[in-house]
């Protein structure tokens, strides 16, 4: 194969790491790729500096273009965008979905209100039929920008990927690529994806996802053929694999100020947009301050990202987490690292982090986060803590209008909660009586559930042996050979 070109997008933090900071970069490059990556306009610069000894070549994703495009028949947009994402199959479980339709019923402004019969109308339609669904990716060619034209002519692509198939902004550069018969391709970033974004933004040749799961979701719910759908793995695990991004426990411990001689209980916040966290942080507080568990135990808590959004909701969650971790003894809190510009707190630069705060975790908690399979990597007990909070996220105070909440006890069926569930490699916990006995389960008996984990993980992600983002390098330049033919 003679010098070829790739655009990537990497329009979100873990994209970054995804494709520059695995081995899918260097296995293009070893194949003779040239590499051109899009991002966070804001963070050109940066990432250029970062990455300067790689080769890459660094270009903004125009997003300031793009906000100024979706202004252009904006409901229109907005409504594609929403039936995009709730109308996929019925063949497969469609539960997450369901929840994203029962928050925009919700939340709906009056504006939307006249448009919901309609739309539910479609919604029916695009559940039961291919032919419906097909012409709803169809019509989204309608809204093609041109924004990326300079870029087209300035480096001739012979692929473009993107880290979601028009999911996100990328929908514009893929768009763009079809019209001008340039080959395009899409990798799952998110374990959750394929069963709660559905229907692709763009025109898209071929995708590659982490398991054989994930394939069937692909096929049965989005309607990709069968021979238009790899299986790569997930490149960024193969960090956790090798123990690329591990801190020494003692160093770790001095980093947060945590206490080497008591037992650690790690929590990741989760599931954030539709419900509180605190009600699952105050129970495990109450449990390490009181000493109420086998050995004397401390609390570390990981804001999640959207904890910085401008929303008063979030940020009132993080300020309750911070005042109750320096009220009671033995809790502690980690911000996530933020990369800047707009990909805010979902970031990469946190690895080490994230990496050690699972492994020397003595038992991991969250909510069905992404974070129960990389953990279960570390082989670490893992508890799913689902308090319903009594009032939810309650109403927003601003202009009256309603934010919805989804209690943590009715969540389970979701496709990744519903396989963590029925897999064994962890529990599942709905009060602090359970907790309490979660917990000093795994004190006791840290070894539990190990096979179930292991067996968990070969599912869900297929490739454990560090070996992922080879293996999706070599896919991806399988299909630059495929379009030169």
């Amino acid at each position: 194969m003679g010098s070829k070109t790739i655009f990537i997008t990497a329009d979100h933090g873990l994209a970054i790491v995804y494709f520059l900071q695995t081995e899918v970069y260097k296995t293009l490059q070893d194949g003779g790729a040239e590499i051109v990556v899009l991002t966070d306009d804001g963070l050109v610069e940066q990432i250029t500096k970062r990455f300067q000894d790689t080769g890459v070549i660094v270009e903004g994703m125009r997003l300031p273009q793009v906000r100024e495009y979706e202004r252009v028949s904006s409901d229109l947009q907005w409504w594609l965008g929403f039936l995009r994402r709730v109308g996929g199959s019925n063949r497969i479980n469609t539960t997450a979905m369901d929840s994203y339709v029962d928050q925009v019923l919700i939340e709906a402004s009056p504006r939307q209100v006249p448009v919901l019969p309609f739309a539910w109308l479609l919604l029916w339609l695009l559940r039961r039929s291919t032919r419906v669904r097909q012409a709803l990716v169809d019509y989204q060619q309608k809204f093609t920008a041109n924004i990326y034209d300079d870029l087209f002519e300035r480096y001739q692509p012979d692929l473009v990927v993107g880290s979601t198939p028009g999911w996100r902004q990328d929908r514009y550069l893929l768009r763009e690529a079809a019209v001008r018969g340039v080959s395009t391709a899409s990798v799952i970033v998110g374990w959750d994806n394929p069963s709660s974004y559905s229907l692709p933004g763009a025109p898209v040749d071929s995708i590659t996802c982490w398991s054989e799961i994930q394939k069937e979701e692909l096929i049965f719910g989005s309607d990709w053929l069968p021979e238009d759908v790899s299986i790569g793995g997930i490149p960024i695990y193969d960090g956790y694999s090798k123990n690329q991004w591990l801190m020494p426990r003692d160093e770790y411990f001095k980093l947060h100020g945590l206490d080497p001689d008591r037992k650690l209980l790690s929590y990741a916040c989760s599931f954030i947009s539709f419900s509180p966290n605190y009600q699952n942080i105050e129970a495990l507080a109450e449990l390490v301050s009181s000493d109420a568990l086998v050995e004397p135990s401390q609390l570390l808590v990981r804001l999640h990202p959207n904890h910085f959004w401008d929303n008063w909701l979030f940020q009132d969650e993080r300020e309750r987490i911070y005042k109750l971790a320096s009220e009671l003894p033995h809790v502690h809190v980690v911000e996530p690292v933020p990369i800047g510009g707009e990909l805010g707190y979902y970031s990469g630069e946190d690895m080490p982090e994230k990496a050690s705060m699972m492994a020397h975790a003595d038992v991991f908690l969250t909510v069905y986060s992404t974070m129960v399979v990389e953990a279960a990597i570390h082989d670490r007990p893992v508890v799913s803590v689902c308090i319903d909070a009594p009032k939810g996220w309650g109403y927003v105070r601003r202009f009256y209008l309603r934010k919805y909440s989804l209690p943590l006890s009715k969540i389970g069926d979701w496709p990744t909660h519903d396989r963590f569930r029925k897999s064994g490699a962890g529990k599942v916990v709905y009060d602090i009586a359970q907790l309490q006995e979660a917990i000093n389960s795994y004190l006791e008996h840290p070894g539990a559930d190990s096979e179930n984990r292991r067996s968990f993980i070969e599912r869900e992600v297929t490739f454990t042996d560090g070996s992922a983002g080879r293996r999706t390098g070599e896919i991806l330049l399988s299909m630059l050979e495929d379009g030169a033919t």
